[in-house]
């Protein structure tokens, strides 16, 4: 998964930046968003991509909610997971918390949405969907062939 975790809040700095902008411009200094703020803000464009992902991924029959999850309770050194149940078709995606990233607004959220796209790539190779078999000894090679996927669907 690409990205990076850290300690800056990315929309703390993408405030900022709105700030230094308006201050030059002599328009009127928007404020800061709260930490509560970035989240819904985010919550909702992943919300949004989900919709579309799901539907061109061809995943209507599904069940599938997003959310945000601090780095605490995501596998180390990861952005987001899936936990899904084939019989119910229905799926939960864990994406990475604003509070978690450490860099600009605009490449978290294009992050974020790779994370969903992802996410929805392995639900797509997942058995009985696929019938590919998953086991710890082709973990790599699925992850590899999901991170070569998802960015050609994003055209990255």
């Amino acid at each position: 998964m690409f990205g990076k975790i850290g300690s800056r809040a990315p929309c703390v700095l993408f405030s900022f930046l709105l700030l230094a902008g308006a201050a030059s411009s002599g328009a009127a200094q928007p404020r800061e968003p709260s930490g509560r703020e970035c989240s819904q803000d985010a919550g909702r464009f992943v919300t949004q991509k989900l919709a579309v992902w799901q539907k061109r991924l061809r995943l209507d029959d599904w069940n599938i909610s997003v959310t945000l999850a601090r780095a605490s309770e995501l596998k180390p050194k990861t952005l987001g997971n899936v936990h899904w149940d084939s019989d119910k078709k229905i799926a939960v995606i864990h994406v990475l918390d604003p509070a978690d990233y450490g860099m600009p607004y605009r490449e978290m959220l294009d992050d974020m949405e790779f994370t969903v796209v992802h996410e929805l790539v392995h639900l797509t190779l997942a058995p009985p969907l696929s019938g590919i078999q998953r086991n710890e000894a082709n973990r790599l090679d699925e992850e590899h062939a999901v991170n070569h996927i998802t960015g050609a669907l994003l055209g990255r």
